[in-house]
């Protein structure tokens, strides 16, 4: 029998955070987002939005106005809690716990029998498990699904977003979901979350197979991706057109090679790999060597760049995007960004960069004092080298004609 859903605490109002904090919000239930960024919280409460997705303003400010989502910077009462916090890798590639260990401290303290409490945050296997710990270890007057299984005062469930961003606010009502509860209580309590939003199936599992499925996901991609790229490299040695190539080969019925590009980026697919590589070095050989060859496209490109720039005595460089992905404005873990840090380090004078999709540079292009932002006209003016990164629509619209007599070194295929 279902239980009803009347409050959600959302911990961390990020790029999953906010989008589904705004769906259960507009759905009749009383969410409360917490961040510690108090500006984003200012803004939210304004019914506005500090990060780019199509269709999320409007899902935010319908949520504020009906008096169903508001946000703080300090955790409340609710039924259930959803964290949905940064998980990076550290070190060697080791994954980094802290932002969740910060979010169990920060709600235990409000945590009440009968609660649940669901991790979103992409996460090594065991992570539900160690929040469990880390909870227990904080209200040692509740008990928790690994002392007492299903009789537990709290439950506890790991549920992976799987969302692309620019179409986030489609995907998280769409998309099947899965629920992985440390008990078959916890992983039902949590399918009744979901379903105040969403229209998918809720697959039930068990959490440490729910988190694996995360980086299982994301792990897929990786490894085709850099099938992909590695091809690129492949065709520029043998003087082979790669677009026409991929074209022509995915043709074939069972064959779908993936577009290459100048790296990966992302919250989840440039990192997730490295925690199954890390829970399993000896065993994820292929999946450790995607993540190596995803990881020296960037030096392939930079490569291209310095060729070009020595066959003209005042190289002026413009490097058209720095999101890691079309059409949003995500800088996390952007092979673009680096590779115009690198590009700005090496290379005399000013470097161009043109990213629609910001106002301002980020810190470490900022300070490396020789990078400036521009719109598209001014990089097409000035620059004598354009370099394409990432395949935004405005980039795609740019004439022919205005990259003659210019070096084009196009990493997305967009200027054919």
């Amino acid at each position: 029998m279902s239980t009803q859903v009347v409050s959600v605490s959302v911990i961390g109002l990020g790029y999953i955070g906010l989008p589904t904090a705004a769906a259960m919000a507009s759905r009749g239930v009383k969410v409360v987002g917490i961040d510690v960024n108090q500006k984003a919280v200012e803004i939210i409460n304004q019914g506005r939005i500090h990060i780019v997705e199509p269709e999320l303003d409007e899902l935010v400010r319908h949520a504020v106005k009906i008096g169903c989502l508001r946000a703080s910077t300090t955790p409340e009462k609710a039924q259930a809690f959803l964290i949905a916090v940064p998980t990076p890798f550290k070190g060697d590639h080791e994954p980094d716990m802290s932002y969740i260990e910060a979010a169990a401290r920060s709600i235990a303290p409000v945590l009440e029998k009968g609660n649940l409490v669901i991790l979103e945050s992409t996460s090594p296997v065991g992570a539900t498990e160690q929040l469990a710990q880390w909870l227990s270890d904080a209200r040692p007057d509740l008990t928790f699904p690994h002392q007492a299984g299903e009789a537990s005062d709290i439950r506890m469930a790991y549920c992976p977003e799987r969302v692309l961003p620019g179409y986030v606010v489609k995907e998280l009502v769409n998309n099947d979901r899965v629920i992985g509860g440390m008990t078959g209580k916890c992983a039902k309590r949590a399918v009744d979350v979901y379903k105040t939003f969403v229209k998918g199936e809720c697959v039930i599992t068990d959490a440490r197979t729910a988190e694996m499925s995360k980086m299982t996901e994301n792990a897929f991609r990786d490894v085709n991706i850099a099938f992909a790229n590695e091809l690129s490299m492949i065709c520029d040695n043998l003087a082979i057109d790669v677009w026409e190539l991929i074209a022509l080969a995915n043709r074939h019925p069972r064959v779908n090679i993936l577009q290459p590009g100048p790296g990966v980026g992302g919250h989840c697919i440039a990192v997730d790999p490295w925690f199954i590589v890390s829970a399993a070095p000896k065993q994820a050989k292929l999946i450790r060597t995607a993540r190596e060859v995803n990881n020296r496209k960037p030096e392939f490109v930079l490569e291209k760049v310095r060729a070009a720039a020595s066959k003209l005595k005042y190289p002026k460089i413009a490097c058209f995007g720095l999101a890691f992905k079309a059409n949003i404005d995500d800088l996390r873990e952007s092979p673009s960004v680096e590779i115009a840090r690198r590009i700005a380090e090496e290379m005399p004078g000013c470097i161009l960069v043109v990213e629609p999709f910001i106002e301002i540079l980020p810190e470490k292009l900022e300070k490396e004092g020789n990078i400036r932002l521009v719109d598209i006209p001014t990089a097409l003016s000035e620059a004598n080298i354009v370099l394409g990164l990432v395949d935004h629509n405005q980039f795609k619209n740019i004439a022919s004609t205005d990259l003659n007599e210019k070096i084009v070194i196009d990493m997305r295929g967009m200027w054919k």
